[in-house]
């Protein structure tokens, strides 16, 4: 998945319309005000239009991305001067398929970033019927819609042409077993349909992926490297699928999809093995620590991932303006206003900052 947008709503025209507001204001300069437009995910630009007086430098906990990222390895220098190689790309999509436990290279392909994958899935297919278990990402649902698919908003599954299922879910980090995926995957094969799994948030726990049924018919798994690995500005995002959706998507996307430097940086962190396992450690004591300090900031967390809590309190509007006032970015939600979601504070002073600012909350 790519970086936060506003959570869906029932009706994807209302959601269009609310992204296109957002985009205007922004474009124009409008100042956005503390109380009205929900910022995305990682719009210090906004954060400082809506709170103007807030201290400097932010601390940006509205994105659910590792705030450690993965040590820059060398990189060579005519990665930045020449195109890349196919053999380059071919390196990456097999330590992809290693990293996530695909069965083969065959089956990956490789943009930049998963929202290109999410924009671009709907095209492959003919106009239908789409499913999206929500709430959700609004990525998904706004852009079948755009590409002339009828979506609809569901709460569980149902039959549709395309279901779409973000596992673990954001924002409230609902997981699905691999059992029910795996049999919903067979049904929409049958009827000659996909499953959608997006898997932006599966590197913590990787019991919870079906990545290692990729190439089964019906099912489509998006991965995204930036979260886990806490490099978002790379852009990347790997799809798996049968062989022939993944060889189709490689042509759509066409050549030189991912830069040199990405290449060379991708292919090292998912094949560190030793930095992934620490790093699934640091992230869960990290993740337990903040339920600590909103547990006893009277705040009743109600799900996540260990990369990003969500609470919920009748005090989230004023927490949430609050947390602004002290230049403290944190998610909050249109169709549930009780509903705040925080990332991991990225260093000792942000940690202070974040509880001195829920003290006074």
């Amino acid at each position: 998945m790519a970086e936060d947008s506003p959570a869906t709503k029932p009706r994807v025209a209302e959601e269009r319309g609310m992204e296109e507001r957002h985009a205007r204001n922004r474009e124009t300069g409008q100042a956005v005000a503390a109380g009205g437009a929900i910022l995305h995910g990682g719009d210090l630009d906004g954060a400082r239009a809506a709170f103007p007086g807030a201290p400097e430098p932010w601390v940006d906990l509205s994105t659910g991305i590792n705030p450690w990222p993965y040590p820059l390895p060398p990189i060579p220098q005519d990665a930045w001067s020449r195109l890349p190689g196919r053999g380059e790309e071919a390196v990456l999509l097999l330590a992809a398929a290693a990293c996530y436990g695909a069965p083969s290279a065959d089956l990956v392909a490789a943009a930049s970033g998963s929202q290109a994958l999410i924009q671009l899935l709907p095209r492959l297919r003919g106009a239908g019927r789409v499913a999206v278990w929500g709430p959700t990402y609004g990525e998904h649902a706004r852009c079948w819609a755009l590409a002339g698919h009828d979506v609809r908003m569901v709460g569980e599954a149902e039959e549709a042409d395309v279901l779409v299922v973000v596992n673990p879910n954001n924002p409230d980090g609902r997981r699905l077993p691999s059992s029910l995926l795996l049999d919903l995957a067979e049904r929409q094969a049958a009827r000659g349909g996909w499953l959608v799994v997006d898997e932006a948030f599966a590197d913590m726990r990787p019991e919870d992926s079906v990545a290692a049924y990729a190439g089964r018919p019906g099912l489509v798994i998006l991965r995204s490297f930036g979260k886990f690995f806490g490099l978002a500005g790379l852009r990347l995002g790997i799809v798996l699928a049968s062989a022939e959706l993944a060889a189709s998507l490689r042509e759509a996307i066409g050549p030189w999809a991912v830069s040199g430097p990405g290449l060379a940086v991708a292919t090292a962190a998912l094949g560190d093995r030793d930095w992934i396992a620490a790093t699934r450690g640091r992230l869960a004591i990290a993740a337990a620590e903040l339920d600590r300090l909103l547990e006893e900031a009277r705040l009743r967390v109600v799900g996540g991932t260990e990369l990003f809590r969500l609470v919920e309190s009748p005090r989230a509007p004023a927490l949430y303006r609050a947390l602004g006032d002290a230049g403290i970015l944190v998610r909050r939600f249109e169709h549930r206003p009780d509903w705040l979601r925080f990332g991991l504070p990225p260093s000792d002073q942000a940690w202070r900052r974040l509880e001195a600012a829920l003290v006074q909350g």
